[in-house]
């Protein structure tokens, strides 16, 4: 299998790379640099094996040269979700990155884009009732990283009904592991406090719930949907809430100190988890670690 890893010097797109490697595929990873970093390919760069790196801003037109010279079976595109907080000024720059990754496609005839979004971004507040969420979930897109999420979403329809560019959106729950950057996710920002003996900085009262999906299951997610469940949306998480404050309990250790609460973050929901059943069914797909697990790893 040839994939392209756009954004494949990020987070979740080194270690996808590592996998994909792994598996036998031959990479390409394109990527500007300006949130991902070499150093995260270190490892699928020693691991022999067909990859190769591009520094190029996925919104360039040698994009759909690069595409149509690799023709790859996958374009697995990360390039459109920056690390931390969206603010209005990444709407633009995620439309032009999708766009371009779509007429790539387009262009190449046979290739297949699998992407990701926010799964608490894209479904809003939501009632505890009503949690782990499926995909029959009506979406009410919060904040700008939910609307762009759903803009995403839109663009990939439009090309698959008039451009036969076959899709497959995972709605993420919240991804950590290793290489995470300490503004990219809470996880990460609280290992960092961890390990630099400090409390923690909680946004409000701690009771927010998330759905921690460990980065090894989320990146046997996009590895799968590379010929699995078409044109769909698939939530992508554990299924389990747990609480802010109990995250904390549980990277800081029993003699750990207390956080530092600050005013809630503004564009975050009060709770989050996600139903794997479609996963389950469309992508044979299930998580397999623990929180407290894949904690351990970091």
């Amino acid at each position: 299998m040839k994939a392209l890893v756009v954004g494949g010097a990020g987070f979740i797109g080194s270690h996808l790379v590592e996998r994909l490697l792994a598996d036998g595929a031959a990479v390409d990873v394109v990527d500007d640099l300006s949130s991902g970093s070499l150093a995260n390919l270190s490892a699928a760069r020693s691991m022999g094996g067909e990859l190769k790196i591009h520094t190029l801003d996925a919104a360039a037109p040698e994009l759909r040269t690069l595409v149509a010279m690799r023709e790859p079976d996958v374009l697995y595109h990360l390039a459109w979700w920056p690390p931390g907080i969206a603010g209005p000024g990444s709407i633009g720059p995620a439309l032009a990155a999708t766009s371009s990754v779509l007429e790539a496609a387009r262009q190449a005839g046979s290739t297949k884009v699998v992407t990701a979004v926010s799964a608490p971004a894209l479904y809003g507040e939501v009632a505890a009732r009503d949690l782990p969420l499926k995909e029959a979930q009506p979406w009410a897109p919060y904040g700008v990283r939910g609307v762009t999420s759903r803009a995403v979403i839109d663009l990939l329809e439009v090309y698959r009904q008039l451009h036969a560019v076959e899709h497959t959106v995972l709605a993420l729950a919240n991804v950590y592991g290793s290489r995470q950057r300490a503004d990219g996710g809470v996880v990460a920002a609280f290992a960092a406090a961890r390990a630099g003996r400090r409390p923690a900085t909680q946004h409000g009262d701690g009771r927010q719930t998330r759905d921690f999906l460990f980065i090894d299951d989320a990146v046997d997610a996009f590895v799968r949907a590379a010929s699995r469940a078409g044109g769909l949306v698939v939530n992508v998480g554990t299924g389990t809430a747990t609480s802010i404050r109990d995250l904390w309990s549980l990277v800081a250790g029993p003699d750990g100190p207390g956080p530092t609460i600050v005013a809630k973050r503004a564009g975050s929901v009060t709770r989050c988890s996600v139903s794997p059943t479609r996963a389950r069914i469309h992508l044979a797909w299930a998580p397999w670690t623990t929180l407290s697990e894949g904690l351990r790893s970091l």
